[in-house]
């Protein structure tokens, strides 16, 4: 684990853009051609369904996703998934901050920025009009496609959340329903209170699907039972579009496990580290550190 110091960070205009696109950068060791058209419409045919392809060309190929249609006030048109061609990478990109909290890939993130100096970015465009579980079904059905696309691809990196994630674990995974995009497009982080007993464990990436990030401040627990309690609570606000209003409750911890025993409530705030941006701020009862 990082003994490193950060320091707070909080600065207007540096936070995540709610909605934004979803945004993949598969990394490589070598250089890799931007698969054929009739390839890549097939592929996301078979992991999305109906499909356009709409522009390809040396550095770019294009799909709208004909069963997943954005909806403006004078327009409707489908969802469009972007592939861009491959360009050079550098690990050095990524400050320590970002990489302290990259948990899934802690062995191989040092050995991945410094063999992979190439990336193919991918990204979804419109998609901010879909309803929060459509999106991140098609988010991740896009995933897969990639991940087949590209069998050379070391590792994806999701610059919505900061997750680090070997290609392999991406391909072998048999995650269903919404906690596919609450593996690959949310992450959450670990952080000790310098010279205090204090933790924080909080989300990133929810924001995308227009849903809150999570926020718990806490002492005397066991951060691996926070951890998991903000994943598992993460999945209940995307499967049921975010049901908590400000200042009800949720299930709390009790010997490790969610307990309707135990109620912790909810408040609504902004996030006590960076990137800026509103949370669900879980206060754990006895076990919460700060005011509210």
């Amino acid at each position: 684990m990082s003994k490193e110091v950060f320091q707070q960070n909080l600065a207007e205009g540096t936070g995540p853009n709610p909605g934004g696109p979803f945004l993949i950068q598969m990394l490589f060791k070598e250089p890799v051609p931007m698969p054929g058209k009739e390839k890549m419409t097939a592929m996301m045919e078979k992991h999305i369904g109906a499909v356009e392809c709409f522009c390809y060309d040396e550095k770019m190929a294009g799909f709208g996703a004909l069963d997943h249609i954005a909806e403006f006030k004078d327009a409707k048109c489908p969802v469009q998934l972007m592939v861009m061609a491959c360009s050079d990478f550098s690990g050095k990109r990524f400050d320590s901050f970002l990489v302290s909290q990259m948990w899934d890939c802690q062995e191989d993130r040092e050995r991945i920025f410094r063999e992979c100096q190439y990336q193919v970015i991918a990204t979804d465009m419109l998609a901010a009009a879909l309803p929060a579980l459509d999106r991140a079904a098609l988010d991740m059905d896009f995933l897969d496609a990639l991940a087949e696309l590209y069998p050379t691809c070391e590792a994806f990196y999701f610059q919505n959340c900061g997750k680090l994630i070997l290609a392999e674990d991406v391909r072998m995974h048999s995650i269903r329903g919404a906690d596919r995009f609450i593996r690959f497009g949310v992450n959450v982080r670990f952080f000790t209170i310098q010279d205090t007993e204090d933790m924080m464990v909080d989300t990133l990436g929810m924001g995308t699907l227009f849903l809150p990030d999570l926020q718990y401040h806490f002492h005397g627990m066991n951060p691996n039972w926070v951890v998991n309690h903000a994943y598992n609570a993460a999945s209940y606000l995307l499967t049921n579009d975010n049901p908590i209003e400000n200042g009800e409750t949720i299930d709390g911890i009790r010997d490790g496990v969610m307990s309707r025993e135990v109620q912790w409530k909810c408040q609504y705030e902004d996030a006590m580290i960076q990137p800026p941006r509103g949370v669900l701020d879980i206060y754990m009862g006895e076990y919460a550190s700060g005011d509210r």
